[in-house]
């Protein structure tokens, strides 16, 4: 079966699309807002209690008691074991760490989330700020050869999932740790809206979580996984990210961290901030324009140009800050027939990405003058001009 890709992978919307699921939420919104306000003032004692009392079984326990009131309801099944400094799960809300902590004792590193109060007022651990992977393992390596040190909960896929259909390619530095790690599966649903939307901060996700009227988490845990004799890291990454996927019931996909944050980039410029906004309808002579613009450059789509044209007024400068880079778009997908594609203008420019910097920065430089050189050209056929402008 066809690994999926990293759209059905996120979660693009918040709210459900049918009508019954819809009425029901507007119903449901003043009661939710005043339940987030009341869970808003009890979560700071929530907090407080966590910061008071000592990290200990009874502290769990009554801070377990309190989530629940939250609406963040949690269950588990399968046994820990206590030998095993690494457990590995799979990532699907921004508190999984700390849902986890409420069960058993363990420390989360921060790895994106910046030194400070802030951080560890989330309940990472904090690790200062490593300058790069190999300063982090080593850190970790001796967080981990302290007496009485709390096993380390990481999430090798390092970015959030729906967890409906695939896991994103396990990164291979947890399993440089130790020889042995005991995997865990994480199962999240929610009443009303989505889980946790790709993309968005986790301030606007605890919000939705104090906002509905619960959030079931699931924690399943699997017998430890042990390295094999001269396996590598990056082997065993692999074994246990197909361990997890099989117990989940889904695919282990190549997609990377780095994957998903060109996605989510993607799916940005495609669907501005304004998408559930009707457009106004624009005027004959901005759709000349944006015509215009279109048959010079096939490849841009008409909602880019009538934005730029919105600002620039001209067509001479939105063509020059579409060719410049300045304006942000994905090409469409086909070209328009009967106009050449301007990659053709292009052929004798070589491919791929040069390793010196001097080499790179000639390539892109030689692209934006073909690019320009095709677009006057165009222009020129199109729109007239003197022959002197024609024959340079």
């Amino acid at each position: 079966m066809e690994a999926p890709g990293l759209e059905q992978m996120l979660e693009s919307r918040r709210f459900p699309l049918d009508l019954l699921s819809r009425g029901l939420l507007l119903l449901y919104a003043p009661l939710g807002l005043c339940l987030f306000l009341l869970r808003l003032f009890i979560g700071a004692h929530v907090f407080l209690v966590s910061c008071v009392l000592p990290d200990c079984p009874i502290r769990r326990f009554l801070v377990r008691v309190m989530a629940s009131v939250l609406g963040v309801v949690i269950s588990q099944s399968g046994e820990q074991d206590p030998a095993v400094k690494i457990y590995v799960s799979n990532h699907m809300t921004c508190i999984d760490h700390n849902v986890l902590s409420l069960l058993t004792v363990c420390s989360t590193p921060s790895v994106s989330c910046p030194p400070g109060f802030l951080c560890w007022a989330r309940g990472f651990f904090e690790l200062g700020a490593p300058g790069s992977r190999t300063q982090l393992q080593e850190c970790l390596k001796h967080y981990l050869s302290q007496p009485g040190s709390p096993p380390l909960l990481l999430f090798p896929e390092e970015e959030t999932t729906n967890g409906k259909v695939g896991l994103l390619h396990f990164s291979s530095w947890p399993f440089s740790l130790s020889d042995s790690v005991q995997p865990l599966t994480l199962s999240v649903s929610r009443a009303l809206v989505s889980v946790a939307v790709a993309g968005s901060p986790w301030y606007i996700e605890l919000f939705w979580t104090l906002f509905t009227p619960y959030t079931l988490y699931h924690v399943r845990w699997l017998p430890p996984v042990c390295r094999s004799s001269r396996e590598s890291d990056k082997d065993f990454s692999f074994r246990v990210q197909k361990l997890l996927a099989l117990s989940l019931g889904v695919h282990d996909t190549r997609h990377t961290a780095a994957d998903r944050a060109e996605h989510v980039k993607r799916r940005r410029i495609e669907l501005p901030p304004h998408k559930h906004q009707i457009p106004p309808t624009p005027s004959p002579a901005a759709s000349h324009m944006a015509q215009r613009v279109k048959e010079v450059l096939p490849q841009v789509p008409f909602s880019v140009i009538h934005l730029d044209l919105a600002q620039t007024g001209c067509v001479d400068a939105t063509i020059t800050n579409l060719i410049e880079g300045r304006v942000p778009y994905v090409p469409e997908a086909e070209s328009q027939p009967g106009i050449d594609a301007p990659a053709e203008s292009c052929k004798t420019i070589p491919k791929g990405f040069a390793r010196s910097p001097e080499v790179r920065h000639l390539s892109l430089q030689e692209r934006k003058e073909a690019l320009y050189d095709y677009a006057r050209r165009r222009y020129l056929d199109k729109f007239g001009g003197s022959a002197e402008e024609k024959s340079e």
